[in-house]
């Protein structure tokens, strides 16, 4: 019995390896509305190249790619993650008031090519190569360059 318990648990285990990181194709419809609406409101101009889903063991995420080479990434419920925007920058819209204000005050050059959001922090990469981390409540807490 315990044998079959262990032949069982270890079938189980290499069936989730094997659907973890499952990467498919879809259409922009078949994401949720959400994530719709940020791609219709920030990109709109744009063409879509691909957009994905992607599974892992216990979650779910959103790619879209544009033509332009610009990627914005999303959560299972459609709330943008990423915005990375290699050719481009990031439109002003998505970057939050502080952030923005904070850039434009200290870096009045640069630009902001991509931003990150967690639950804990903001992540944003400038023209210029330094790369700001902000706090949930947009305090400066970290610089690299």
């Amino acid at each position: 019995m315990k044998k079959l318990l262990l032949l069982f648990v270890c079938m189980f285990t290499l069936q989730t390896i094997a659907r973890a990181d499952d990467d498919k194709p879809i259409q922009v419809s078949q994401m949720p509305q959400k994530a719709q609406q940020f791609i219709k409101q920030h990109f709109a101009g744009n063409n879509i190249a691909m957009a994905k889903v992607e599974s892992d063991f216990l979650q779910k995420s959103y790619d879209v790619i544009f033509t332009d080479g610009n990627k914005v990434e999303f959560d299972k419920k459609g709330n943008w993650t990423e915005v990375n925007c290699k050719f481009s920058v990031v439109p002003q819209g998505i970057i939050p008031a502080p952030i923005q204000k904070y850039v434009t005050t200290n870096y009045a050059d640069a630009k902001i090519l991509k931003i990150e959001r967690d639950k804990a922090d903001y992540e944003v990469k400038l023209s210029n190569g330094w790369e700001l981390k902000f706090d949930s409540k947009f305090n400066l807490i970290d610089i690299d360059n």
